[in-house]
């Protein structure tokens, strides 16, 4: 047993040399890095939709300013285009249309009643109109038949004729008269008519819009009730202009962040962003610059750095992506060709300036540096390197 233990001890130097050769030195990703190097900027944001679909309750015609909810969604849910998320109480609108077909069939007898009243008057003043006629002829005769009369009877049928004359022209007046009454009658009452019909189509079409959808996917979002705060629910009476709930659009998702006044030059619209989940920091999503706003305002009350509100459009669509989750931006700022970069931790900053080490046997030398543009993992460098030196990390570097 113990020969077999000892024989086992003097393999195991070779055995872990092997085992760390085979997995490689940690220390072999710490060394000098020499080609094309991307300069980024690096600020945390919050996704949000790039379309979002409010719904806000509107007037409904003329009678309904106030509705009360009677089915709505939870909050939360998935849609499709075209679900119905929110229902509104039908009764008042069904009420309204009762009331109103009564109007009409009240209007509707009246229009035949006055029909019928215009159809007697007209019998009446056609029959006045063939009496006067026949008075008028009667007495032009009469007036004719004197003419060898006497100048006081010839004077006395003249006038007769005359105030016949005259009553047949009025008579003729009250027809022409009495048609353009009919006319404006038969206006106004169709007007009426016509008027209360216009609103019972308008209540019916009413009660389909009292269904709520949504015309785009995503997910339902109750909004709050003014009053007390609390999400709205069903048997909540709302008003005119009242937020009832949102849908945001998850196929397009965007990310609203903020830059440092001293990145402002270095952002662009259109520029090439990389957007990383804080729940998932290994999964990189590309995107781009869609807006950069032009005031400058406090990040907030408690701190002096300013900043500009950038939004980031996300190219790529994935159901992980969800509004209100925190993100990162590494925003592509600039292209640099054949320039010397070493990773982050390996720059030393001392009170003589920032350093490098680089690895000597077992040991190391310290090299004083000049540094450039950095991005999240690597930072420029310039001095006279090798491509391939090995650094080593500033927290394994032992200071008195």
């Amino acid at each position: 047993m113990k020969r077999k233990l000892k024989g086992l001890g003097l393999l195991a130097p070779a055995l872990i040399s092997l085992m760390v050769a085979c997995s490689g030195n940690p220390l072999d990703s710490y060394k000098i890095n020499k080609g094309t190097f991307h300069q980024t900027v690096i600020e945390t944001g919050e996704l949000a939709a790039v379309e979002t679909k409010a719904f806000v309750m509107p007037r409904y015609g003329d009678y309904w300013y106030q509705m009360k909810i009677i089915g709505i969604l939870d909050h939360g849910t998935e849609v499709k285009a075209g679900d119905s998320i929110i229902q509104l109480d039908p009764t008042e609108v069904k009420k309204v249309i009762i009331d109103l077909e009564g109007q009409l069939e009240t209007e509707q007898a009246n229009m035949d009643k006055l029909l019928v009243n215009q159809s007697n008057r007209r019998a009446e003043l056609e029959t006045s109109l063939k009496t006067g006629l026949a008075s008028f002829n009667l007495k032009k005769l009469e007036m004719e038949y004197t003419k060898f009369e006497s100048n006081q009877i010839k004077k006395s049928k003249e006038l007769e004729f005359e105030q016949e004359k005259i009553g047949f022209a009025k008579t003729k007046r009250a027809i022409d008269f009495n048609k353009t009454v009919e006319k404006n009658d038969l206006i106004i009452q169709k007007i009426k008519i016509n008027q209360i019909k216009k609103e019972i189509k308008g209540a019916y079409d009413v009660l389909p819009r009292l269904t709520i959808r949504t015309p785009i996917p995503g997910i339902f979002q109750i909004a709050r009730n003014r009053r007390n705060g609390s999400s709205l629910k069903i048997g909540d009476q709302i008003y005119q202009g009242t937020n009832m709930g949102n849908v945001p659009n998850l196929t397009k998702m965007k990310v609203e962040t903020q830059i440092n006044e001293f990145d402002y030059e270095k952002i662009a619209v259109g520029q090439k962003v990389i957007v990383r989940l804080d729940a998932l920091p290994d999964v990189a999503f590309d995107g781009e610059v869609t807006l950069i706003e032009k005031l400058c305002y406090r990040k907030d009350d408690k701190s002096k750095q300013k900043v500009f509100d950038v939004e980031v459009k996300i190219l790529d669509q994935d159901e992980r992506l969800k509004p209100g989750m925190t993100v990162s931006c590494e925003f592509f700022c600039k292209e640099l060709k054949n320039v010397v970069y070493v990773p982050l931790n390996c720059i030393d900053t001392t009170e003589t300036g920032n350093c490098v080490y680089l690895k000597k046997g077992n040991g190391y030398i310290p090299v004083h540096v000049k540094i450039g543009p950095s991005n999240n993992t690597q930072i420029v460098i310039y001095g006279d390197f090798k491509k391939g030196q090995r650094l080593v990390p500033v927290d394994e570097i032992q200071k008195d």
